[in-house]
């Protein structure tokens, strides 16, 4: 079973219990259409698709459906809205005593029919992205990396730029696991990752690669703004300790490994220069970077 973050899980959750006030929402209408009752403002109003149960919670999440999928999100609303017209003009008719028309019932079972399988395709896509992402600390995990990689090739042979894969070590972290518990040493990690996010520019994705070791992909012109960007980063971790609620701050430093990708390399030889880079960036005392084929710089 995947090990979803607790936003996640709420909310699937929440989805799910939407789902769930949708269908019984399906099934006071019923009883209107049997039983002659007259249902409420959720079912009659003009605004009914906003007032019932799953439409205020659609509406109060409608920015992450958008963030998912905009346009499936625009349909997801249109057959809602229109089911709910279908329900509605059928509830007239039958509360003032005539039959209700074949074509609003056709409309009601075509656009509920579209609305539970826009919602499962959602869930199914919501499901498919947490699973490719860390929980801990948000990155998005080894899934898409060779993607990325691909495309990051593309974009430096178009702009004749270069590509660097670096790999990122949290140093002595066993250290902080054994010190302070693991507890704090999540907190920590959440802590690194949030301040290599930051340093990090939009066009250099950077992924969790696993334990306490972090990848980037970095697009430069050349390679002193390499080893610039480089420098920056190391720099920037140590002086963003982690605040403790008692005692001295916690001092966080790392060792970054860089490869130059070559115009046709694959991703796995890139990786693996990167990788000796930073064993030697350990060998040589940790707490700096060394770019593959250069010295070790502070």
């Amino acid at each position: 079973m995947p090990d979803f973050s607790s936003e996640t899980a709420n909310f699937i959750s929440e989805l799910d219990a939407a789902v769930e006030a949708h269908m019984g929402w399906t099934r006071r209408v019923l009883r209107c259409a049997v039983l002659r009752t007259s249902p409420s403002e959720d079912v009659v109003a003009p605004l009914a698709h906003t007032l019932c149960g799953f439409g205020r919670w659609f509406g109060s999440n409608k920015k992450l459906f958008q963030k998912l999928d905009a346009p499936s999100t625009r349909g997801l609303d249109a057959v809602h809205q229109a089911m709910h017209d279908a329900i509605r003009s059928i509830c007239a008719d039958l509360l003032a005593g005539r039959p209700g028309q074949g074509a609003d019932l056709e409309a009601f079972e075509r656009t509920q029919s579209e609305l539970i399988k826009l919602l499962a395709e959602f869930k199914t896509h919501f499901l498919a992205i947490a699973t490719r992402h860390d929980p801990l600390t948000g990155l998005p995990l080894r899934y898409g990396i060779e993607d990325e990689f691909t495309q990051a090739q593309k974009n430096c042979r178009r702009h004749k730029t270069q590509l660097y894969v670096g790999i990122i070590d949290a140093d002595h972290f066993k250290r902080i696991n054994d010190a302070y518990g693991h507890a704090m040493g999540d907190i920590a990690l959440c802590h690194l990752a949030d301040t290599l996010r930051r340093i990090v520019r939009p066009n250099e994705p950077l992924f969790r690669f696993g334990g306490e070791e972090f990848l980037m992909l970095m697009q430069c012109r050349t390679l002193d703004a390499a080893a610039t960007a480089a420098q920056r980063i190391v720099q920037t971790v140590r002086h963003a300790p982690v605040l403790m609620a008692q005692g001295e701050p916690l001092i966080l430093t790392i060792t970054l490994g860089l490869a130059r990708v070559g115009n046709d390399e694959a991703m796995a030889d890139a990786v693996e220069r990167a990788d000796r880079a930073l064993y030697e960036g350990k060998e040589a005392g940790r707490d700096r970077y060394v770019i593959a084929g250069e010295m070790a710089t502070v």
